[in-house]
């Protein structure tokens, strides 16, 4: 049987449905936790547990590795989905000898501007970047690149904290909230114009073994930079030509970052002249890409991931069964608090069944600093025209004010 640790910080909706699947697994599992056993969910609570402090400390999370193996005789998977987990679990691997990424190649995903320099080593198309520690070095890199640039923190995720750098005031307002120093440096990179698309990839002993794609509508900063703005995630019935095109210098980024078993998540740019790798994920996409995949390939993809990072086992089909969308909604206005909702009825009434699942937002509720919003709906259809129209009329009909 094997003998999984998993690496649960704090209990709650996504982790809890992550542990009810494990549950059903036939392994020996262990969790590892910030929560006490009672806080865990009842499917659970007999597995193994060990509490520790601080689950972003590699050495708390050795010392509960070699617990369970003092315990079992051995741990063969330490396991966690949550990004910033992403390096201290390789740590923890190497320093205990359980099999999967390690520290290293963890770097190479979670460091943004040691992944650029490990993809242009490789010959891989990235943006131009360089790593800033004070003022002078971003004004200097400013005057060699040109605007506009991006700048962002090197660890972030999901486009958090990213700013288009616009002109020498935008370049002083970015240095101003990012606060770029010797112990906490930041990324700079030319800008990237195009078409933003993801590509999802599971690798197995080195070797892809399934990939597909979404289209943000638009991109995430500009998102990021409309707080009102309320975007889609398309996930078309077939899947586009040019993310065929696309997978080798996808392959070719994997193989050179370290991914040997696993599921990444890609950004990255279409444009006339040729692609541009964005950024790279080893773990599950956000933005309820997973819940997407489901409608469209008919797996639910989080126990498909336990079985690929369990098992080293993958059995998502590649043929698309039907084209599915999110919109995230966001408040329009000054306040705080959301005070209405604008013709919710109409829209349920107008999509009908092809609302698969929703989170809508509640008059009264605190209104979300966070890039996904105040709320979201998900829709299927049986052909991507479908969704688009879902979609749109989601975007123009609905809408939440604060």
């Amino acid at each position: 049987m094997v003998r999984v640790v998993f690496v649960a910080p704090y209990v709650g909706g996504q982790m809890r449905a992550v542990l009810d699947r494990l549950a059903a697994m036939e392994i020996q599992l262990g969790i590892v936790t910030h929560e006490p056993r009672e806080r865990l969910p009842a499917s659970v609570r007999g597995a193994a547990h060990y509490r520790i402090g601080n689950a972003l400390d590699a050495e708390q999370l050795s010392a509960a590795v070699r617990a369970f193996q003092e315990e079992w005789g051995g741990v063969d998977r330490l396991i966690g989905y949550l990004e910033p987990l992403q390096v201290p679990l390789g740590d923890a691997r190497d320093a205990c000898g359980v099999e999967g990424m390690g520290g290293a190649a963890a770097r190479n995903f979670r460091d943004k501007n040691r992944m650029k320099a490990v993809l242009g080593d490789a010959g891989l198309p990235v943006a131009r970047q360089a790593l800033i520690h004070d003022g002078a070095e971003a004004v200097s890199f400013a005057k060699a690149a040109g605007y506009p640039l991006v700048l962002k923190p090197l660890d972030g995720a999901g486009a958090r904290n990213t700013m288009r750098v616009r002109s020498d005031d935008d370049l002083y307002l970015a240095l101003n909230r990012l606060m770029p120093s010797a112990e906490r440096p930041v990324q700079a990179e030319q800008f990237v114009q195009g078409v933003e698309h993801t590509c999802e990839t599971v690798m197995i002993d080195g070797k892809p073994v399934w990939t597909s794609s979404v289209d943000y509508l638009p991109g995430p900063l500009a998102v990021m930079e409309n707080a009102w703005m309320q975007y889609c995630v398309l996930m078309p019935r077939e899947a586009p030509s040019y993310l065929t095109d696309f997978l080798p210098t996808n392959h070719a980024a994997l193989s050179a970052l370290g991914l040997h078993t696993g599921l990444s998540h890609m950004e990255w740019f279409r444009r006339p002249d040729g692609v541009t790798i964005g950024e790279v994920g080893a773990r599950p996409p956000g933005v309820n890409i997973l819940d997407l995949n489901k409608l469209v390939y008919g797996v639910d993809m989080w126990s498909a991931w336990l079985e690929l990072m369990v098992f080293d086992r993958w059995t998502v089909p590649s043929e698309r069964k039907a084209a599915a969308g999110c919109v995230f909604l966001r408040a329009q206005g000054p306040n705080q608090r959301i005070t209405a909702l604008h013709r919710l009825d109409e829209v349920r009434a107008a999509l009908g069944d092809r609302i698969a699942s929703a989170r809508w937002p509640r008059v009264g509720q605190v209104r979300s600093s966070h890039y996904e919003g105040d709320g979201w709906v998900i829709v299927t259809d049986e052909t991507t025209q479908g969704v688009m129209d879902a979609l749109e009329m989601l975007v123009k009909t609905f809408r939440v004010v604060a």
